[in-house]
């Protein structure tokens, strides 16, 4: 509990993945990624409940060895590549309310994908959605001027080479961009009202925590490998 709210954790982790099977059972620094945040949760005293929301029994079993409960099997119907983390929140949340018998005042998502977070970014996280009277809050990076959008080009079925954005071809300097962010996957902080009443995870009023520094965010066997380098540079197992 935090500031007299309920926090629940839910860690989302379905067993299916186009880039890596059974991603969230793969390892970095020895640990699979859905036991690495219930190591970290441990450090979280604020936390009231951490629940893994999979449809896949191995990683269940992986995840209550680390802590978490699996107090319920995923659907099928929200188990595929399409649904939303709305959906999956939504119904975690009012399962888990439900077979608690209490409620949850706020809601953070810890994607097993985000293994460099701390648990400081964490709570960072939640004070800000707490104090700032956020609906939610989501922690970001600032994306790298190479990468801007008024930066990006497409090729049409011609072959012929043009601007995403007709606005990039007035840009001569970085200086000249807006800066601009992408989500990181560290942590995402959400009321209860925002999930069940405004059916978003982007609510009404959303703040941002800016991190800096590198961030693994694992989507390719490559970002397995840069986890792995990044953990073992920082001295973090």
């Amino acid at each position: 509990m935090l500031s007299g709210r309920r926090i629940l954790v839910v860690v989302p982790a379905r067993g299916g993945s186009a880039g890596i099977p059974l991603k969230n059972l793969r390892e970095v620094g020895g640990v699979p990624l859905v036991a690495r945040v219930g190591h970290l949760v441990r450090a979280l005293d604020f936390v009231d409940r951490a629940i893994v929301s999979t449809d896949h029994p191995e990683i269940a079993r992986t995840a209550e060895a680390a802590g978490l409960a699996v107090p319920f099997v995923r659907p099928d119907a929200l188990s595929g590549p399409t649904i939303g983390d709305q959906q999956v929140l939504e119904h975690a949340l009012l399962e888990t309310e439900r077979l608690d018998r209490a409620q949850y005042h706020v809601i953070i998502m810890l994607q097993p994908t985000s293994p460099s977070r701390t648990a400081v970014q964490v709570r960072d996280t939640v004070t800000m959605l707490i104090d700032g009277g956020h609906d939610a809050v989501w922690t970001v990076s600032r994306t790298d001027g190479k990468s801007h959008p008024l930066k990006q080009l497409a090729i049409g079925a011609n072959g012929a080479l043009d601007y995403y954005d007709p606005a990039g071809a007035s840009i001569t300097a970085r200086q000249q961009l807006t800066p601009v962010f992408h989500r990181n996957g560290i942590a995402y902080a959400f009321t209860r009202d925002c999930l069940l009443d405004q059916k978003t995870i982007m609510g009404a009023k959303t703040g941002a925590l800016v991190i800096d520094g590198p961030i693994a965010n694992i989507d390719t066997e490559f970002d397995l490998e840069f986890a792995d380098w990044l953990l073992s540079r920082t001295g973090r197992s």
